[in-house]
């Protein structure tokens, strides 16, 4: 048996995920290959080309294409007018660059020197931080919504919400919990926790984000090894070296 710490993951879908992948399993021009915790290059997009088919990966990229190789298909990822498309981009980048890996240096946390000296503090401190970049992004979203671009499901909500509804590891794992106000205690930052709110119930709200979603008993282990520190994916390494992930 390997003594990988992640050897033991569960090893595919479950719950409602495990019925979207079993009711799509016929052949397709189109067919995505991903990882139920997207481990690697995943998801990797199988696209129709003669003589063979050809992929591409990365989350975002793989939205695009869709955007650009099917038009006919609505509502858009994207805005039409130019300048809205590049500044929802700037919004796309901000959560890669910014909220995703804030998220994982809150999770991985631990105190320097190992003990549990300052951990408070420290912890605090990165909690803010992470704490601080959503509300930067929420500041940004439309003043109405439902999602960030107005009515529609958009780019910058499909990139975000992997890990806006797992939020609930750090009340799981972490001491003091994610920290995000209750509804009406959030002082002079309300407004901002108010729209954040609203954002999260449409994304938690939407089929496509329900049936994707696997049982919660199989993703505990997982975010477990992260809030320990131990877990091995690239990314885990990355944030434990405090760089990107390549």
């Amino acid at each position: 048996m390997s003594a990988h710490p992640d050897s033991n993951l569960y090893p595919e879908a479950s719950g409602p995920a495990k019925a979207l992948v079993d009711r799509r399993r016929p052949e397709q021009p189109l067919k995505l290959y991903a990882g139920w915790l997207c481990p690697g290059l995943v998801p990797t997009l199988s696209t129709p080309a003669d003589p063979h088919p050809r992929p591409l990966y990365e989350s975002t990229v793989v939205l695009e294409y869709l955007e650009e190789a099917y038009p006919a298909h609505k509502p858009y990822f994207l805005p039409e007018d130019a300048y809205e498309r590049a500044r929802a981009r700037i919004w796309i980048d901000y959560v890669t660059s910014r909220i995703i890996p804030s998220f994982h240096r809150f999770l991985q946390y631990q105190p320097a020197d190992g003990s549990a000296q300052n951990t408070d503090a420290g912890l605090d401190q990165i909690r803010q931080e992470f704490l601080n970049h959503l509300k930067a992004w929420t500041k940004e979203m439309h003043t109405e919504g439902p999602f960030f671009l107005g009515e529609d499901i958009g780019l910058p909500d499909l990139v975000l919400a992997p890990w806006a509804v797992r939020l609930w590891v750090f009340d799981d794992f972490k001491n003091g919990g994610l920290g995000i106000p209750r509804e009406g205690e959030g002082g002079s930052d309300e407004e901002i926790w108010s729209r954040w709110r609203t954002w999260l119930a449409a994304v938690e709200s939407r089929r496509s984000i329900k049936e994707t979603t696997s049982d919660l008993a199989h993703y505990l282990p997982i975010y477990k090894r992260y809030a320990d520190n131990t877990a091995q994916s690239e990314l885990a390494k990355a944030t434990r070296a405090g760089r990107v992930v390549l």
